[in-house]
Order: C-alpha cells, then structure tokens, then sequence
C-alpha cells in the first residue's frame, strides 16, 4: 500500500483471514479468554495481597507475574478484538506501533526475569530450608523484582530502536493482529540480515539466561527431594514447584519458537499462531495452574469465597 513513500508513518493490521462470521466467533473466544484472563490474575493479586498465609517470596513473585500477565494481554487482545469487528484492515499509527512493540517486548523480557528469580526462591526454599528467612528477606524480594522491571524495560530500548531505523518502503501491511517484529522486517527495504541475528543473540541471551539459572536449580531440587525419605514429604515439596515448572514450559516453550530464530521473518501463519500463544493462551492458563497446583492458595480462594457468601448474606 505503500507507493511514493521512502517510509510508512501508519501501519495497517491484517489480523485474521476468513470471513466476517468467522470473525465474530473469533471475537467471542477471545474476549471470553480476556475476561477470564483479567478476572483471574486480578483474583491472584488480590488473595496474595490480602491473605496473610501467602506472605512469602514465592507469593510474592506470583503477584507481580500476575501484573505482568495482565499487561502482556492487555497490550495487544483489545487492539485484536477491535478489529474483528471491524471491516477490512486496523490502521495503527507508526507512534502506536513502536509503543505497543515496546511494552510487549518489555513486559516479556520482565517475565523471563521473574520466572528465572523464582525457580532460585524454590531452590533456596527446598535446598537451604533453615536460611531461606535470611537469604529471601523483604530487601532481597523487592530488590528482585526492581531489577526485573528495570532490566525488561531497559533491555529492550535498542532492539525496538534498531527496529523503527529501517525504512519500510515494500508495504505497510503488516500480517497479524499485532506490530509483530517479524513482519516488520519482513516489509523492510533494508538489507536485515545483520539486525536479525543481533535480535537473536539477544533473545538467546534473555531466554537463556533464565532458563540455566531455572535448570540449575531444579537439578538441585529434584536431587534434593529424591533424597527425602518419606512419600508425603516428597509429594509436598513437588507440589510447591509444580506450578512454577509447567508456567516455565508453557512460557518458555512457546517464546523459544517465536523469538530465538536466526531468521526472525517467518510465515505469517506460524508468527500469529505463537503470538497467540504467548499474549492470550499463556496469560488464561496461568491462573488455573497457580491456583489448581497449589494447596495454599486454594485453601486461600476457599476462605476468600467464604468470607464473600457470609458477607452477602449480612
């Protein structure tokens, strides 16, 4: 759609092809997995900050996963669900496509952060019971996250920057319901080749530089419960790091296939597929596993419901 530009200034959505029928069921799913979504994480950051049982790091770090939860889909579902239900292609503004972009980019990079800092609260919890008060202090926990948030945020600067550099003279018309950086590129006049594989030694860096720290200690974690005599024992501490590992594989897998990738330009097909993954699927799931796989915070649900029917009834 581009004709005598040297650069878009605006951007047009393709989002999802087939008919408008289609669409509105697409947009009834969606929304419904939205709403979910929010009710969800808002639920888990509410009883984290409420109830007095869930008063530890681990909590801790699952109320700020649920904050980052909540702004990963909320960057780009409502985009999404506006334009299925409008006609044809969503214009976005080259300003809102380099913030949206950003902040996705941002709040992951955050995520892979906290995620890696909360397999170390496990290990320390498991393997260094009686110095997990003093290692996993209030200064220590609040450290944690600051750095995660200042890191995600910062980390990605360049990236985005490197991004917005390259001139898009080919087209405008972006494949997927959101600025994916791999169709961007894919519209780039610019020879790519030596941004692409900078993007992806840091991608490399991010996701792996959390996930060794995870695999690390789960080594260790597993060792350690194994040596544990009684079956009970061993079933209680799995269950504290059962959450937490499959959020990991869920998380991890599907941004393995996204993002590290010598060549970021992949089929529009296979990039929408994954990004659905990581801003809608992943965010709706997360609650159901942090709550499902973790007696305290049941217990916590249960006691909040409870308390909610007594004061109705008053």
């Amino acid at each position: 759609m581009l004709e005598n530009q040297s650069s878009a200034t605006e951007f047009y959505l393709l989002g999802f092809p087939g008919s408008e029928e289609l669409h509105h069921v697409l947009f009834a799913i969606f929304f419904f997995l939205y709403l979910v979504t929010l009710m969800g994480n808002t639920v888990i950051i509410m009883i984290v900050s409420v109830d007095k049982r869930l008063r530890s790091p681990m909590y801790f770090f699952l109320g700020h996963l649920s904050v980052l939860e909540i702004l990963v889909t909320t960057i780009t579902v409502p985009m999404m669900l506006w334009g299925l239900l409008l006609p044809g292609m969503q214009t976005i503004s080259l300003s809102t496509c380099i913030a949206q972009l950003f902040l996705y980019l941002a709040v992951g990079t955050t995520e892979f952060a906290l995620l890696g800092a909360m397999a170390v609260d496990r290990y320390v919890a498991i393997c260094n019971p009686l110095r997990y008060d003093i290692i996993m202090n209030n200064r220590t926990c609040n450290l944690v996250v600051i750095v995660s948030w200042v890191f995600g945020f910062l980390f990605q600067i360049w990236p985005v920057y490197a991004t917005f550099q390259l001139t898009y003279c080919k087209s405008n018309v972006v494949d997927n319901f959101f600025c994916d950086r791999g169709q961007l590129l894919k519209l780039s006049c610019n020879d790519t080749l030596f941004t692409e594989f900078i993007l992806f030694l840091m991608a490399v860096f991010v996701l792996f530089g959390s996930l060794i720290p995870t695999i690390v200690s789960y080594t260790y974690i597993i060792s350690t419960i194994l040596r544990i005599p009684a079956a009970s024992g061993r079933r209680k501490a799995f269950s504290t790091c059962a959450s937490h590992c499959t959020c990991v594989v869920i998380g991890y897998g599907s941004c393995l296939f996204l993002y590290v990738r010598p060549k970021q330009t992949q089929a529009a097909e296979y990039n929408r597929a994954v990004s659905l993954m990581v801003s809608v699927v992943t965010p709706f799931l997360n609650p159901f596993i942090f709550t499902l796989l973790n007696d305290k915070v049941i217990e916590a649900l249960r006691d909040g419901v409870k308390r909610c029917c007594q004061l109705f009834r008053n």
